[in-house]
């Protein structure tokens, strides 16, 4: 009777929360609802940048705007019922806790995707401000970061070499400055309208260091041709070089799955852990 009776007594909360906030995957009906919602925030994105072509938007205006309410209807349920379960099995209890959990990155993107809409009924303000608060709602892809086990991999390679990307951003910004200052010293005499300050250098040294090259502002003398060859070379280096710090996180990130067995190398889903070497021993 006990085995029965524990099924009947999960609440609603409890079944909700495995719908929305559990990620072992406890629920089958969950990937269901993660399914709908990736396809909704999908279609959503491409329903903003649908509407922005004026002969698209002058025929489907009424059946993009009938969408957004169904969207954000869906959105701001799906928050309010995560703001519900935050206290069941997260630690989150009380207000306090409430708080703390709404202040999350990916609460704050839930948000996000909802505030667009609400905006315009809260804050008085002209056409142009409300066109930009409906442009946030491309806002809404972010939301993906939830569902995407490809995006969770990416943000822990990230932090993973964070030290060293922060190293390599710094030689960037190094670089810059440096290239900028030589730049307007070779060059601010004869193209004062171009190179007249080391800020308006910078424009043209981040060109060249990303080797965009747009031609709109380029060195004329002798020593500002050698100095711009010299810095598109080190330019694609610098470029390359956190390239190549996020391929080798995503390597030791695998090797470090693979040696602790939390993942098949071959499908990438999750595996139990290992039994105990001495429990194993003695069966």
């Amino acid at each position: 009777m006990v085995e029965n009776d524990k099924p009947m007594n999960e609440t609603l909360k409890q079944k909700m929360y495995l719908l929305l906030e559990d990620q072992k995957g406890l629920d089958p009906r969950a990937r269901l609802v993660r399914a709908f919602l990736v396809i909704l925030i999908l279609l959503n994105v491409l329903a903003a940048i649908m509407e922005t072509m004026e002969e698209i938007s002058a025929i489907y205006r009424h059946i993009f705007r009938v969408f957004e309410y169904f969207s954000v209807a869906i959105f701001t349920v799906e928050y309010a019922a995560r703001m519900w379960v935050c206290d069941e099995g997260m630690g989150n209890a009380g207000i306090i806790g409430r708080i703390k959990h709404a202040l999350r990155p990916l609460m704050l993107v839930d948000l996000l995707a909802i505030l667009p809409f609400y905006l315009p009924f809260l804050l008085p303000a002209d056409l142009i401000f409300l066109r930009a608060i409906r442009l946030m709602r491309l806002l809404r892809v972010l939301k993906l970061g939830r569902y995407s086990d490809a995006i969770h991999v990416f943000f822990s390679v990230i932090r993973l070499k964070k030290e060293q990307l922060a190293v390599a951003g710094f030689g960037l910004g190094i670089l810059l400055i440096i290239a900028a200052s030589m730049m307007y010293y070779f060059e601010h005499l004869v193209q004062p309208a171009i190179f007249g300050s080391i800020p308006h250098s910078m424009w043209w040294a981040i060109i060249t260091l990303t080797t965009v090259g747009y031609g709109d502002a380029y060195p004329v003398t002798a020593m500002g041709r050698v100095l711009a060859s010299i810095i598109a070379l080190l330019g694609i280096g610098m470029f390359a070089l956190p390239a190549g710090i996020l391929s080798a996180g995503f390597v030791e990130y695998g090797e470090k799955k693979k040696k602790n067995g939390t993942s098949c190398p071959h499908c990438g889903a999750p595996l139990a852990a290992p039994d105990d070497p001495d429990e194993s021993s003695h069966s």
